[in-house]
């Protein structure tokens, strides 16, 4: 991947992460994402398709779009992992406060009053060089 390629994937708020289906099809879905030590984090609800997905494939593939999806850049190959352990997931944690901020607490204290903010999954992606 370009330093261009980094560039216009890291300005943007949302990267479409598609994860790979047991037919060899990729379900895209716009994200928020966050840069931290060469890796991307992300999180989702645990029971969302992406992460079922993610349990049986590591493959998936990023791209820069916008909230609704559209993309702004291609597609690059990558391989993204759930996290488990309580360092992981705060590490992720941390990027995506640093990123997003009072949107991130926010998003945090919501989900906490309804229930969800404890059934999220964390998710690292890694973009080979």
């Amino acid at each position: 991947m370009s330093k261009e390629q980094i560039k216009q994937l890291e300005a943007g708020k949302y990267v479409s992460f598609a994860t790979l289906k047991r037919s060899g099809d990729y379900v895209a879905t716009p994200v928020w994402f966050a840069p931290l030590n060469g890796y991307y984090y992300l999180f989702s609800a645990e029971d969302a398709g992406k992460v079922k997905r993610l349990r049986n494939f590591s493959e998936a593939r990023l791209a820069p779009c916008t909230v609704s999806g559209k993309l702004k850049g291609e597609f690059m190959d990558t391989q993204a992992y759930l996290l488990e352990s309580p360092e992981d997931i705060d590490t992720a944690l941390n990027a995506l406060h640093k990123k997003y901020g009072l949107s991130m607490k926010i998003t945090d204290f919501l989900s906490g009053l309804m229930g969800k903010k404890d059934k999220r999954a964390y998710i690292r992606v890694e973009i080979p060089q």
